[in-house]
């Protein structure tokens, strides 16, 4: 990997991870298209560089992570349930994670489920995050483990689990970003901590791309999530549907065409 490879999946995640489009299915063509090998330092930059995102909704939402306590105490009720399927389908989740074929069909499905999910929850009466109970709280958490499944989008998973919970799509949106805090930074843990167990260690040219691609990310991030929530108040989701659909789409035409399709 070089540093303008760096900077290109630094956006790709910036401008994906917070969207419902999967940030793992753009990644994966991203690299595919750029011809980038996938080796554990490659895998590992793919998930640390959540760390920029991460910063980016603390930046942006700097004052509402010191409103209260039981800010965090629902944040990690909502957390909880990615720890235990984590732990119980560790392997589970690493074989899906070799297979471009689960990211397409996920992608597609996911898009479908866009074009009609403003229809299905229109009566939505919780319009602060803040405000919801610890069981809303829970059952989000449980939604967000369907985005161990590559492809699907842990922000699509979460945000829907909101409005099953008659949160708006605002709220929604904004608790998803939340969670997102402690469940990128400890998926980020588990693969540095797994790179250095394997042996793995990372060079200076190495750090310098991890800098460069968090940098970017960050940067990105803060612009992405400020556009999304805009446009997500006013227009829903149909339009991500519809992209979501056409990246799965892309995915699927490459892998029957015989294109090998890089895994992360």
């Amino acid at each position: 990997m070089n540093i303008f490879e760096a900077v290109v999946l630094g956006i790709i995640e910036g401008l994906t991870e917070f969207l419902p489009v999967s940030s793992t299915g753009h990644l994966i063509i991203a690299s595919s298209f750029m011809g980038i090998q996938s080796d554990p330092f490659v895998k590992l930059f793919t998930v640390a560089i959540q760390l920029g995102t991460i910063l980016s909704v603390v930046v942006l939402y700097f004052k509402r992570f010191f409103r209260s306590l039981e800010f965090y105490y629902k944040l990690f009720v909502a957390f909880i349930p990615a720890v235990i399927f984590g732990l119980l389908f560790s392997k589970k989740i690493d074989e899906l994670l070799e297979s471009p074929l689960t990211v397409a069909v996920s992608l597609l499905l996911g898009g479908i489920i866009l074009l009609f999910v403003d229809h299905w929850f229109k009566n939505a009466d919780v319009d602060d995050a803040d405000k919801i109970s610890y069981p809303t709280a829970l059952k989000v958490g449980v939604f967000q483990c369907l985005a161990m499944i590559p492809g699907v989008s842990r922000s699509a998973a979460s945000i829907i689990g909101g409005m099953t919970q008659k949160l708006t799509r605002k709220a929604a949106a904004e608790f998803s970003f939340f969670l997102a805090v402690p469940t990128m930074f400890a998926a980020t843990a588990k693969k540095l901590l797994d790179f250095y167990k394997d042996g793995h260690t990372v060079t200076g040219q190495e750090i310098n791309l991890l800098f460069i691609g968090n940098a970017i990310g960050f940067v990105v991030a803060l612009i992405a999530i400020k556009a999304f929530i805009g446009y997500l108040s006013k227009n829903g989701f149909r339009i991500f549907g519809i992209y979501r659909i056409i990246v799965g789409g892309i995915i699927l035409v490459m892998l029957l065409s015989g294109h090998q399709l890089n895994v992360l």
